[in-house]
């Protein structure tokens, strides 16, 4: 790669490159022709863990960390193949029904790769800088036609911050626009660090009360308003992201303070509004893990409008879906 002037970089900066490119994250999915995580036309890189556990969350594949297994009970057809491959004897059928102990799963592939009919599949993997900027290139020509970019999500992607960050240089040096979708639930020198590589956050505002919002995500909320505060100073330009959750945030007292939080922060893009649906119950039965999601009703369209109104007489932009 030559620099602007013609000469090669130097022995140093090339090795810099070389340890940015090689830099691991674990990834869940990269998800192409986005037009719901920022502008214009994008791919949706989504990391996998979230110190966050919503009680509504539509990835919940997102929570752990680590690549981890999910059956598609549906489209089992009970054959045993999966039973007979395991070498530490992981899997067992109870009452003709697949079972795996995630104690005793050393997560090797071999049950997938021998099912026969896709039931088995592998959540997550780890992928280098250089892997994920492979996929990010395919569409280029679209960002530039659309003003569009990559979307950083998750999960949440300030969980794995070198990665992140490598990334994010990586697009800068090629002059693709980015946007960091997050809950702004990490440490503030994260949040500045990667402020610095981006000029756009898609930032969740789930509950204005913090006892609340930790009742129903595990987390209180003191330090995401005070990240939120700290982008908004620093320039960012933030789209404000509100999951609409019946029986959590929809009552008019919490619209009321989350429109007079966001009229506080300046350089607001938006505010988009996500109405509840049930897709993460869904993928909740596929997985291994010990977890429950709420359920509850898709917010009717009177519901969403009267808050979109709400919301939209302290001066803002109110898009619903995003």
């Amino acid at each position: 790669m030559l620099k602007e002037n013609g000469s090669h970089p130097s022995p140093r900066i090339a090795q810099e490159r070389r340890l940015c490119s090689d830099t691991k994250g674990c990834v869940f999915d990269i998800k192409r022709y986005a037009i719901h995580d920022g502008p214009g036309i994008r791919t949706t890189v989504f990391f996998k863990g979230c110190p966050l556990h919503c009680q509504w969350c539509h990835n919940p594949e997102s929570w752990r960390r680590d690549p981890e297994h999910s059956l598609r009970r549906g489209r089992c057809i009970r054959c045993g193949r999966c039973v007979d491959i395991c070498k530490v004897g992981a899997i067992s059928l109870v009452e003709n029904q697949p079972v795996t102990d995630a104690s005793i799963c050393r997560l090797c592939g071999e049950c997938i790769d021998a099912c026969v009919t896709g039931a088995r599949e592998m959540v997550g993997r780890e992928m280098t800088v250089s892997e994920v900027m492979a996929e990010v290139e395919k569409d280029v020509i679209f960002y530039d036609q659309s003003s569009g970019g990559v979307t950083f999500s998750g999960g949440e992607p300030l969980m794995q911050p070198e990665f992140l960050l490598a990334l994010l240089d990586q697009c800068r040096g090629q002059g693709i626009r980015t946007a960091v979708d997050t809950s702004c639930y990490a440490e503030p020198d994260i949040v500045k660090r990667v402020s610095e590589r981006t000029g756009l956050f898609l930032c969740d505002l789930k509950h204005i009360d913090s006892d609340t919002h930790e009742r129903f995500t595990g987390v209180g909320n003191g330090l995401i308003l005070d990240n939120l505060r700290r982008l908004s100073e620093a320039g960012n330009k933030i789209i404000i992201r509100i999951p609409v959750i019946p029986g959590f945030n929809d009552e008019q007292p919490n619209i009321e303070a989350s429109g007079k939080l966001v009229a506080s922060l300046q350089n607001v893009v938006r505010i988009d509004l996500l109405p509840y649906n049930r897709g993460g119950n869904e993928k909740l039965t596929r997985l291994m893990a010990d977890m429950e999601l709420m359920q509850t009703e898709t917010p009717s369209e009177d519901k969403m409008n009267s808050i979109t109104e709400s919301l939209g007489s302290y001066g803002f932009e109110v898009k619903i879906g995003g």
